[in-house]
């Protein structure tokens, strides 16, 4: 089975190049004083109740006066630009286990947090952990460049507490943008793009199936891991042939092109979400500090979302690795 392939561009606000927008300032979204007192007062509820990270809910975090700004939110990884970056939370006020219940009380009101491997942890730590075989774990869990990719869920949210001594880039890049400069420039590669890939990490942490393209009522979905999607493919004895290497290094030249994708450093108190269906995200290498307490630190959520949009029955949903 394959989805239908849409053949006119894609003229919405999803289908942004970096350059047009990186000196526009809408796509990020300012925290007002108010705004950070109704979210501490919330970190103080549940911290009275003497709860933490995961085991709290909505309830226990109260901030329905956020509601009309969790609602821009929502609409904006939707039906916006697919990303949005908040800024203005003053982290050094916090310790991590108090900005790990701010963020993730927030994310409780945006979605619902899923798991990010099979521990079943829902709130996931980006740092480089500085191991030697990086084949035994995750890229996020180093220092080194992360290429272009979606994550598995809705929308994937990180929290700023430290950066790096330097680099630490966090790129995004649109899959509609992708998807236009595709159509207009290589369209004998969107049949190809459209056929089911293997992957790793899908279902329930096997190996499960997925187009890198689906267009279903009304909306194109991209997904795109393609170290996931080479493990697979050579685990099966299938090996990608020459005009799906080519395929998918065009994606890759695409994404990373510094007229396509958007820059941007994330300082501390940054929060970042994107909609895994419409962006995909990278990071630059970088350097980090000897000392372990002033390192690179990222928390990382996973959100299913209430907003989002019906995917197509050969395009797998995104709602975590299941914990086993």
């Amino acid at each position: 089975m394959m989805s239908v392939i849409l053949k006119q561009k894609i003229e919405d606000a999803t289908a942004w190049k970096g350059k047009d927008i990186k000196d526009d300032t809408s796509w990020i979204y300012h925290w007002s004083d108010q705004s950070i007192t109704v979210l501490e007062k919330a970190l103080e509820n549940v911290k009275a109740k003497g709860l933490k990270v995961p085991d709290f809910t909505k309830e226990d975090f109260p901030i329905t006066e956020l509601a009309e700004e969790i609602n821009h939110f929502n609409e904006e990884l939707e039906n916006g630009r697919g990303f949005i970056l908040i800024r203005g939370l003053p982290i050094e006020r916090y310790s991590d286990e108090e900005a790990a219940i701010l963020y993730y009380g927030l994310g409780l009101h945006m979605g619902k947090p899923v798991s990010q491997n099979m521990n079943g942890d829902m709130l996931g730590h980006v740092k480089n952990i500085g191991a030697e075989d990086t084949k035994q774990v995750r890229v996020y869990e180093t220092n080194e460049y992360l290429p272009y990719h979606a994550d598995l869920s809705d929308v994937v949210g990180l929290l700023c507490l430290r950066k790096a001594k330097s680099g630490g880039m966090s790129s995004l890049s649109s899959a509609m943008t992708l998807y236009n400069e595709i159509l207009e420039k290589h369209p004998e590669y969107l049949g190809l793009l459209h056929r089911h890939f293997l992957l790793e990490h899908l279902n329930d942490g096997d190996v499960g199936q997925t187009p890198i393209f689906s267009y279903h009522k009304g909306k194109l979905s991209g997904m795109y891991l393609r170290q996931y999607i080479e493990i697979a493919q050579e685990n099966a004895d299938l090996p990608l042939s020459p005009v799906e290497i080519e395929a998918l290094d065009l994606v890759d030249s695409i994404l990373s092109d510094p007229d396509i994708r958007l820059d941007m450093m994330m300082e501390p108190g940054d929060i970042q979400f994107a909609n895994n269906y419409a962006i995909f995200h990278s990071r630059t290498g970088f350097e980090d500090y000897e000392e372990l307490d002033r390192r690179r630190h990222l928390y990382r959520l996973w959100l299913k979302m209430p907003n989002s949009r019906e995917l197509a029955p050969d395009f797998p949903g995104r709602n975590g690795i299941s914990k086993r």
